[in-house]
Parts: structure tokens; sequence; C-alpha cells
């Protein structure tokens, strides 16, 4: 076996390029016929999705293949290769099943878990299939990949990991309320409109948020997914709004769960912190200043004292002032200067650590320098445990809660650090969920993986020794046909019982003599490492390797090969 997969997905690249490289029929068609045009390749199929573009082949040479393949995805997908490659990732062999059967499983999904895929790998199959493209090692493949797919799901509980990751990311916003008494009468925001966004829009909408705003790059997307969310018979309202509206959208909801493709951060420190500000100098909270159908004012007049969040309005708004006026706030490093822990070290800080009132007469620039200071000590607090800093806020007080479940991440991490902001993103799920039952599944799952990855490989190094004692057992054949015409011109009175019964006889000890041999060679064959025992065989026994040769292409033409209840 010399399995070889070239291809990107949704872990490796933006979504801008996998947009740019998806395939249409037509492309498929034609580049499944330019790889067996290829001289690396026997057989060949192709995985295509919107999160992934996967090309299988037979290859007979590995970097020849790797450079052949990656060619003719970019040739197809219009994307150049140099700016292809660097998306590109490489399975070969044993890894590349393992690939397989990981994304059969859902392991490698955007939503751990879903079943969606396995439809997709079985119309490859069936591509593959009707391109004639697709032999032995392709077929026995992807038909493994469909079982292994469907085991998973019915042994273990992976289809309901991505349900069990939205709620639980919820109930680690809500704290210890329970979650549909925390969410009822909320309003939402959802940013992204794919499979696990909607995941989290359909659960926020079960338990009892009054309004769903939904926000994506692709207006349509979100529409559809705001009439689904109305038609669902929770009663929620929900409409779709531009995604240059979202910083806007900030000020009036309570909970925003983002999951996108993008690549960079989709809402900064400064978003939140300008959406929590406008609060903070308007003193109303969102459903307050729905009541009172009144906008924030553009340039807030802070009121003297703490806001309900325990922030002085007058250092927020002076914060807000000095970064429209141009001075950044580094990372949300002002943020951090108000909520500063008390046994953090001072020195080297332009303003000082004795909270709101450091920063009384302090300058953009100061808070600048300040912003850098205290990235250095969120460098630091980053190699110590972070569940305690995201965990501080009683949820009670929170103004703003946002739940990130998007990798590479969607919202700054630097957020938690602003007051009343709580933050739960794929990291502190992870962090708090190692016991959770989602883990436990995956974990369940690998193992099933792990075992199918091992009797697939061993059951295909089987295989590529059978021809061989098949053509072996043949030339015993041939020998006693010849030994016994030769017996009958030297005993021409046998009558035919007893040439029966003298051919028998020789038949059963050729074969007892190959039974033992070629039962422990296809033992060995299947082991890791076996493969030279074919060649071994060949070897001893002299075997004609055109005899072999036409042994496997009539096994591959069996048509028990396209099968694809067929057992491996």
């Amino acid at each position: 076996m010399s399995l070889l997969v070239v291809g990107l997905s949704h872990r490796s690249a933006p979504v801008s390029v996998l947009e740019r490289a998806s395939l249409s029929a037509d492309a498929k068609t034609k580049l499944l016929h330019d790889t067996l045009a290829a001289e690396p390749a026997t057989e060949a199929t192709v995985l295509a999705t919107c999160n992934r573009i996967e090309l299988y082949a037979d290859v007979d040479k590995f970097h020849a293949g790797v450079a052949e393949l990656s060619t003719l995805l970019a040739q197809h997908s219009g994307v150049a290769l140099e700016e292809l490659t660097p998306y590109l990732y490489v399975h070969y062999e044993d890894r590349a099943v393992h690939h397989l059967f990981s994304v059969a499983c859902g392991l490698d999904s955007m939503v751990v878990g879903e079943g969606q895929i396995l439809g997709q790998i079985k119309d490859a199959l069936a591509l593959g299939q009707e391109l004639h493209s697709a032999g032995r090692l392709i077929n026995d493949l992807f038909q493994q990949a469909l079982r292994v797919g469907k085991r998973a799901h019915s042994e273990t509980g992976i289809d309901r990991a991505g349900q069990s990751l939205v709620t639980f990311g919820l109930e680690q916003l809500a704290v210890r309320t329970p979650v549909a008494e925390w969410a009822h009468g909320k309003r939402a925001l959802v940013i992204g409109a794919g499979s696990m966004s909607s995941l989290a829009a359909a659960t926020l909408a079960r338990v009892g948020v009054a309004e769903i705003a939904v926000a994506n790059r692709t207006a349509e997307r979100a529409e559809r997914l705001a009439e689904i969310l109305v038609a669902s018979g929770t009663g929620v309202a929900a409409h779709a709004i531009p995604m240059a509206e979202v910083a806007d959208e900030l000020t009036r909801v309570d909970v925003v769960v983002s999951c996108t493709g993008a690549t960079g951060l989709v809402l900064t420190a400064d978003d939140v912190l300008a959406a929590v500000s406008w609060d903070a100098a308007g003193g109303l909270a969102p459903a307050e200043r729905e009541e009172r159908g009144s906008a924030p004012d553009p340039a807030p007049q802070a009121p003297a004292g703490p806001d309900v969040a325990g922030l002085d309005t007058d250092v927020l708004a002076r914060l807000v002032a000095a970064a429209e006026a141009g001075g950044r706030l580094a990372d949300a490093g002002a943020a951090r200067t108000i909520s500063a822990p008390a046994d953090a070290d001072a020195d080297g800080c332009p303003v000082g650590l004795d909270g709101r009132s450091a920063l009384t007469g302090v300058d953009a620039s100061s808070l600048e320098l300040h912003g850098t200071w205290a990235d250095q000590g969120e460098a630091a607090a980053q190699r110590q445990p972070r569940r305690s800093a995201r965990t501080h806020t009683d949820a009670t007080a929170v103004r703003l809660a946002l739940l990130d479940l998007a990798m590479p991440r969607d919202i700054d991490a630097a957020v938690h650090r602003i007051p009343g902001v709580r933050l739960v993103d794929i990291e502190s799920l992870a962090e708090a969920s190692a016991d959770a039952p989602m883990a436990a599944d995956v974990d369940a799952v690998r193992g099933i993986v792990a075992q199918e990855v091992a009797a697939f490989g061993a059951a295909q190094r089987a295989a590529h020794i059978t021809p061989t004692v098949v053509a072996l057992r043949a030339m015993a054949a041939e020998v006693v046909a010849m030994e016994v015409a030769r017996l009958d011109g030297r005993l021409p009175d046998l009558d035919e019982r007893q040439r029966a019964e003298v051919t028998q006889t020789v038949r059963r000890v050729v074969d007892k003599l190959l039974h033992a041999p070629t039962v422990r060679v296809k033992q060995l064959a299947s082991e890791p490492g076996g493969a030279g025992y074919a060649d071994a065989l060949r070897e001893l026994f002299d075997l004609d390797p055109q005899t072999v040769a036409s042994v496997s292409r009539a096994d591959a033409a069996d048509p028990k090969n396209d099968d694809p209840g067929r057992a491996s």
C-alpha cells in the first residue's frame, strides 16, 4: 500500500483560500482524469466539501506523488501553487488511513462528531467508481472509512459532542445559574452562519433568549439562518445584520457567540471595551435602553461615581476619548490597569497600580506604555492556569457574555480583563471539560480509529502477498498435473479409479507441504515490515513475476471489489 493524501481544510487554510480553491463537478472530474494520467498515480479519488479539499491516490513514488498531486490541485483549483503550498498537508500510508478514518468519525470536522461527512465520503467513493479512477485500494479504504464512521456513531456519543460543546459553553457563561434561567429574555448576537454557529443559534433559541441577531460575511446565509430560527417554533425574534454593524450591535446585546473561519480577530479588545463603555456612560442596560427608545450618545458625558460593574464611568469615558484621539489601547492594556492584581510587579509601569485613582491625569501616550507593560504581565499570566482569570466575575454582574467557539479564536483573549465582560473560548472550555462526557467520547473514538487503522493495515499487507501465494499454488498444481501425466505414460494399465486415487494422493501431499508455509507467510506479511515476504516467496520458489502480476490484475477486476458491502 502506497496511499498518499494531499489536501487543505479549515484547520490549515483560511476560508478565503478554501473558497477560491473549491472544485466544481467538472473540475473534480478533470482532476481525477489528470491524476490517473500522471506517472506516479495508479488510482485516485477526491473528497471535496465546504471545509476541505483532499486528493487521495495510490502512488509508486512518494516525493514525485506529492509534487504531482500538489501541482494538480493548484491547477484545477485556480489558486497558484506558491500560494496554495503553505496551506497543504500531506499524509502517507498508515497516517493517510488514520486521517481519513478520523475525518469519517467527525474528529476533524469543524463541528466535532457531525455525521454529514459520511455522506460526502460516500459521494467521493461513488465518483471514483463512476470514473473508474478508484481501484482496489481506494475502494477498500473508503468502504472501510464508512464502516468506521458508522461504528463510532453507534458505539460512542460522538454525535452529541458538538451539542455538548455549545451547551457546556453556555453553562460556563451562566456560572452557577441554570442556563434557561440565565438566558431568559436576553438578546444575543451570533457571528457566523456555519454548522457550529447554527447549532449555537438553535441552542440559544431553545433555552429562551428573546432575540437573536445573526451576522455573517455572506449575507444570504445569515438571512437564511434567521428565517430558520423564526420558523423553529421557539418564539425567538431573529434577524440578520451586516458584518459592518457588529460593533454597534454589541451595545444592545447581552450574549455573543462567535464561530467563523476567519484567521484574524473578529472582535478586538477595543471593540468590546467601546461597547461596554457606551453602557457605562449612558447608565442603561440594553433592555432598559430599548424600552426608553434611546440610542447611546456618540459623545457620552460620564456621570460621577462607579457604574453597575464597579468601574468609574469618568475613567471609562476618558479611555474611550483617548482611543478616539489616536491613543491606541494596546491589547486592552488600559482595562488591565483598572483591574490589575494587587500583587503585580509595578517596576517599569509609568502609571502605577493603585486602581482607578492612578489614571488621573494620564495621557494617551502613558496609556500606551502601560498597555505594553500590561501585555508583558499577560504573557507571564498565560504561562499559569488561566481558569481563575476568566471566572472571577459573577454571572449576575456580567454586562456582556462572550462565547468564542472558533479555532483560531475570533475574540481577543484580552477582553476577559475588561470589567463587566465574561469570555469563554475553546481554550478555557478545554481546561474545564477534561472530564466531560464529550472528552470521553472523543477519546473513545480515537481508540476505535487506532484499532481500525491497525486492522486495515494488516489486511492490506496480507492482501499484498495473496497473489504470490495464489501463484505458488498454481505452480504446484501444474507440477502435479505434469507428474500425473507422466505416470499415465509409464503405467498405462491403471484403471480410472486407480488413476484418480493416485492423483488425489499427490495433490494431498503437495497441499500439506504448502499449507503451513503459506498460512505462516500471510501472518508474517500482515505485520509491520512484512512486505518483503512476498519477494522472498517469489525468490525461493522461482515464481514468474508475470504470473503474479496476472493474478493481481484478475483479483482487482473481481466484481466483488466494487461491492460497497464487502468486508475488507
